[in-house]
């Protein structure tokens, strides 16, 4: 009997102590490995094919880089969230030394204070930061060294988090490569920043400092600034980003014509309504207008843009609270994966855009060129008002009427240029009209290197948008840390395509994992599938409110001086019949608006449900159902 109660316990003695073995055999043999499964849509938590290319680089050669990973270790010196982000760099750091086979080389090093450490960490350009609960300082940074090349990132921020990778990867490509490709950015806006006037500054009011995209551009491209006044672009410049060309001239539009038929590439944001323009605002600090284009340049190509429209599309806006509570912005467009081109490998990995007040192009490209549309609306879009859209989006969402047709924001065209100044260079005095025999040969040399064609096929790329580059319609900037986090896709596209057009696309697949995100598009179609319905009923009661008023006005204008208040009893019994019915109007009016209101809000609460409950509710019929079924066997045997 005692033999029969000791033997179970001595199996299940041991099958425990077996197990355990396995499981930290197991865990010892994955963590050498760095064996991972990465269930994620988007695999963001695998290493990017382009991440892996400069890798592959760095393996194929005979120089090992040097990644000094300084981070505070010793006195709990780390706030909580910090230290948890630290063990993920350092898991990040394991994957690209063995990515690299080996010649990724990683030292962890703890700058204690007061120590060489510390002073080796100053030297390569990692910073202090300061711990908010215990007020000390701690290190949390890295240099990667290639002699003599040396990059740092003085900080690693936990609000980067998604960028961890790209800045990595970055700053590895920054010390292997060579020659930086030259980019030229060429804006009236004070994207390089301003500096302060010492008369502004008594006033309280200090310079600009740079956008984000300049200064993010600067880490990877040799940046020249080419002023709005060129004749002339320099033959060094590979790439010319040009923002907002507002009122540009003949002979800026003539460098840029050449520029592009010799060549080099072309991406222009053009915009009919800029909001980071604010040199001529109107008392109330709205913008009221002026938009931008490349008139010449666009004619010679067969394209179009609207100057004076923007695109209002119920289907990518949202309600948004300028200061006067949440009003409807049909204007403001939050693009998704349905507004982006499918066929393009940068743009297949753009999603989570956000472009303020944009216009479209249209027409169609003139012979041997190709048009390739990138981002566009939904066809429940319609051309607006800038100033209206601007001030009242309630009424541009009311009026409404969908064009049934899809307005393109951004296009790209490919293929032989022509140039759009057959005459010549702006300004250039004809031949025939010179008096001077001896000065017959200029206009021939003037002539001799104006381009009339380009000698091949080339790319140019328009957005109808420049605002989406300006700081607050694309990062969140945290003083205090000294960062910038983007909240959207925008930045990464902008980056992605100057990388793309210089010649070196390895990091975007890296740095568009940060604008990742998964917007809520059904319920998007939705509200604007309901906004449809009821449509025609905010138009009719709101034409019968106008008209009531529009009445009442001109019964009031028809008298004069103190007989104005005096009504025949006519007139009067009519005033009181149009006050009832532009009450009423109104009145059915907040009624639709509230009905439309509730119907939004009852599909969003139905999805938010699903979403919550369906979940736990299968999970528990399943659990349910396996219980009974194997009550069943049980019972059966």
């Amino acid at each position: 009997m005692k033999e029969f109660k000791f033997r179970p316990f001595l199996f299940s003695a041991a099958g425990v102590v077996l197990v355990l073995i396995a499981v930290v055999a197991l865990n010892f043999i994955l963590g050498r490995t760095r064996i991972r499964l990465d269930l994620t849509e988007d695999h963001l938590h695998t290493l990017s094919p382009g991440t892996r290319q400069i890798l592959s680089r760095i393996a194929k050669g005979d120089t090992d880089v040097t990644i000094n990973f300084y981070v505070s270790q010793k006195g709990n010196r780390l706030p909580p969230l910090e230290e948890a982000f630290a063990r993920q760099v350092d898991d990040l750091l394991g994957e690209f030394r063995a990515e690299s086979g080996g010649r990724i080389r990683i030292k962890k090093l703890d700058p204690q204070p007061d120590s060489e450490v510390e002073d080796a960490a100053k030297l390569d350009g990692v910073e202090p930061q300061m711990n908010p609960q215990t007020t000390e300082p701690y290190y949390l940074g890295l240099s990667v060294i290639l002699d003599p090349q040396k990059v740092s990132i003085p900080s690693l921020s936990v609000q980067r988090d998604k960028l961890l990778e790209y800045d990595i990867a970055r700053a590895i490509s920054q010390v292997v490569q060579t020659n930086k490709p030259v980019v030229g950015i060429m804006t009236p806006l004070p994207a390089f920043g301003a500096p302060s006037n010492p008369m502004m500054a008594r006033m309280g009011q200090q310079g600009s400092e740079p956008w984000v995209i300049i200064s993010e551009l600067k880490r990877d491209f040799d940046i020249q600034q080419v002023p709005m006044e060129t004749d002339q672009i320099d033959p060094k410049i590979q790439v010319l980003l040009l923002i907002h060309p507002k009122d540009i001239t003949d002979k800026a539009q003539f460098a840029v014509d050449q520029f592009v038929l010799r060549g080099g590439r072309l991406v222009a944001l053009l915009d009919p309504l800029c909001l980071a323009d604010n040199r001529q605002p109107n008392q109330m600090g709205f913008n009221m207008g002026g938009g931008s284009s490349l008139p010449r340049l666009l004619k010679a190509w067969g394209i179009d843009f609207t100057t004076n429209q923007v695109v209002a599309d119920p289907q990518f806006s949202r309600d948004i609270d300028f200061g006067r509570g949440a009003q409807p912005a049909p204007a403001f467009l939050f693009l998704n994966k349905e507004s982006v081109s499918q066929t393009d490998a940068l743009f297949v990995q753009t999603d989570n855009l956000l472009l303020p007040f944009a216009g479209a192009f249209t027409g169609k490209p003139a012979a041997g060129l190709k048009e390739d549309v990138l981002l566009s609306s939904s066809k429940d879009a319609q051309l607006v008002d800038p100033i209206t859209a601007q001030l009242n989006g309630r009424k541009i969402m009311d009026d409404l009427v969908p064009a049934n047709q899809q307005y393109a924001f951004a296009v790209r065209l490919g293929g032989k240029f022509k140039t759009a100044f057959p005459e010549g260079r702006p300004g250039a005095e004809p031949a025939a009209d010179k008096k001077d025999a001896d000065k017959k040969d200029e206009p021939k040399k003037d002539e001799a290197g104006v381009l009339k064609e380009g000698t091949t096929d080339n790319v140019v790329y328009l957005f109808g948008d420049a605002d989406f580059l300006f700081d607050p319609y694309c990062v969140r900037i945290d003083r205090m840390f000294r960062v910038a986090v983007p909240f959207n896709g925008n930045l990464s596209l902008a980056q992605n395509l100057i990388e793309q057009v210089a010649g070196d696309s390895s990091l975007i697949g890296a740095r568009s994992r940060a604008s990742v995100r998964r917007p809520f598009t059904v319920v998007q179609q939705k509200q604007a599938e309901a906004s449809k319905r009821f449509q025609a009923e905010i138009s009719r009661f709101q034409k019968e409110a106008e008209e009531a008023q529009t009445k009442i006005s001109e019964l009031q204008s028809k008298k004069e001086g103190n007989q104005k208040f005096i009504l025949t009893p006519e007139s009067k019994v009519a005033l009181e019949n149009l006050m009832k019915k532009q009450t009423d109007a109104n009145k059915s009016l907040r009624k639709v608006r509230k009905e439309l209101r509730q119907d939004v809000e009852s599909m969003e609460n139905r999805i938010k449900w699903l979403n919550i409950a369906l979940m736990p509710f299968l999970v528990t019929v399943t659990g349910i159902g396996l219980a009974v079924a194997r009550r069943q066997r049980t019972a059966a045997k």
